[in-house]
């Protein structure tokens, strides 16, 4: 009878557990899939008011000549109606989770379209996937204050706002998912919120595609076999890649840094930047100006860019956000390490469309901090061929870039490496810097531990002593 008893107390035990775990599983594919299809449907809405915009617009001969006065429409706008909305977009939702358990302000979302739409039609070098997970994540922020749920609940449904604005605006709903849940943390990921990100990123990607909101991916024709000496050279290629998502990461920050000089007359600010890309527009360079997705497309599939394309790239985009211009950075890293990679791969005598499909997820990889999200794009974009060379591509960029990031409010919760350490538990050094003190009582660097590490591994080799 007591071997009966504790039978069925396990089994009772066992139910409920299950049952408690299920109900938990219903839940929150519904609300996640209720979120998913508001973001897809938002998002819709965003990709259509900006491709409208900019085909209307760049008719005109000199579209560009509008950058100034569109740099100052859309800094006074959020200024004055959504000051809390300035930046790329991606940022201000990090920082949302991070310090106010996701509330988010319903006036962002209008605002953010409004002011990117202009920026970007102007002319303005920024993209599309920050304000669309910043409407993602503000509309699931209303949704959750709505129906009253809880902080908790609510953070992660603005993290699956971010999620299925990323998988909306890119087609790729599962690296749109895992980037949702990686981004927030350098080395961490939110077991408990990858249900419902994949749910929402899943959502907003089919019904953006049912209304009308696609991307121009092609898969490339890569061996099956897996070639020794290509890997050999996607892994040094990483190494380029990574000094290339440093120079991004710089070249926003030099953004910022310089206009902050304009801060005694901030209405100079945005006009000033916007003279400056029109400049860069009459010298011959407006190839970089704009989202920058038709050189995008052209270099994926095999064709030539300036060379000049991906340091110009960098620069603008820190100009137009550095002198309050809206929009997002994905669309100018892809921009970036996709002309990098085709430059890279003509020099090294590769296939310049496979290594600038490689730049691609590399330098969003190294700028994000986002390693895995970057290599599963890789896989879905590009076909499972290419999995292997993203893959590692995207760990040795991410490796190189050290702590810095085009996200300040990601939590560092994990080192990168042994041998280069900052404080966890913090946002990552704004500077990309740590100390490099050798007090072996404080957790900072000590490069001579891995070169006598290095020397250690040399002497103990085997096939030395024959």
């Amino acid at each position: 009878m007591t071997l009966l008893n504790r039978f069925l107390r396990r089994l009772r035990r066992q139910f409920l557990e299950s049952s408690a775990l299920f109900l938990n599983i219903i839940r929150w594919t519904l609300l996640a899939t209720i979120v998913g299809a508001i973001v897809g449907g938002s998002t819709a809405l965003f990709i259509h008011a900006l491709h409208g915009s900019i085909h209307l617009l760049h008719k005109l001969p000199y579209y560009f000549f509008l950058l100034p006065v569109g740099l100052w429409l859309s800094t006074y706008m959020i200024k004055l109606l959504a000051p809390q909305a300035a930046g790329h977009g991606t940022e201000k939702v990090i920082d949302a989770v991070h310090r106010r358990e996701g509330r988010m302000y319903p006036g962002d979302a209008p605002v953010k379209l409004t002011a990117t739409v202009i920026t970007i039609a102007t002319g303005g070098s920024a993209g599309k996937e920050g304000p669309a997970a910043q409407i993602g994540a503000t509309l699931a922020s209303l949704f959750a204050d709505i129906f009253r749920l809880n902080k908790q609940d609510r953070k992660k449904l603005v993290i699956c706002g971010i999620s299925a604005g990323f998988a909306a605006i890119f087609s790729t709903p599962v690296a749109g998912a895992l980037f949702g849940v990686e981004v927030l943390f350098l080395g961490q990921i939110l077991y408990e919120i990858l249900l419902p990100s994949f749910v929402a990123g899943v959502t907003a990607y089919q019904v953006s595609s049912w209304l009308g909101a696609n991307y121009f991916w092609d898969p490339l024709q890569i061996p099956d076999v897996i070639n020794e000496a290509l890997f050999v050279q996607v892994i040094f290629s990483g190494v380029i890649f990574g000094l290339v998502a440093i120079l991004f990461i710089e070249a926003l920050k030099w953004g910022h840094r310089f206009f902050q000089t304009f801060k005694d007359r901030p209405h100079f600010r945005p006009l000033f930047g916007g003279i400056l890309l029109v400049g860069f527009g009459l010298l011959g360079a407006s190839e970089g100006l704009g989202l920058g997705v038709d050189s995008l497309e052209r270099v994926l599939s095999g064709e030539s860019c300036p060379w000049w394309l991906w340091i110009f790239k960098s620069v603008a985009t820190g100009i137009t956000l550095g002198a309050g211009g809206s929009g997002g950075v994905v669309t100018p890293i892809f921009v970036v390490g996709a002309s990098a990679g085709s430059i890279w791969g003509r020099i090294i005598g590769a296939d310049p469309a496979l290594f600038a499909a490689l730049g691609m997820v590399a330098v969003l990889s190294g700028c994000a901090n986002t390693p895995i999200a970057a290599s599963v794009m890789g896989l879905e974009l590009f076909g499972p061929s290419f999995g292997p060379y993203g893959a590692v591509v995207c760990v040795v960029s991410f490796l190189m870039t050290g702590y810095r990031g085009v996200y300040s409010s990601q939590i560092l919760a994990r080192q990168k490496s042994e041998i280069l350490t900052a404080p966890l538990n913090q946002p990552i050094p704004s500077e990309g810097k740590v100390s490099l003190e050798f007090d072996t009582r404080k957790k900072f660097v000590r490069i001579q531990h891995f070169f006598e590490d290095f020397r250690n591994w040399i002497r103990g080799v085997k096939f030395w002593r024959h």
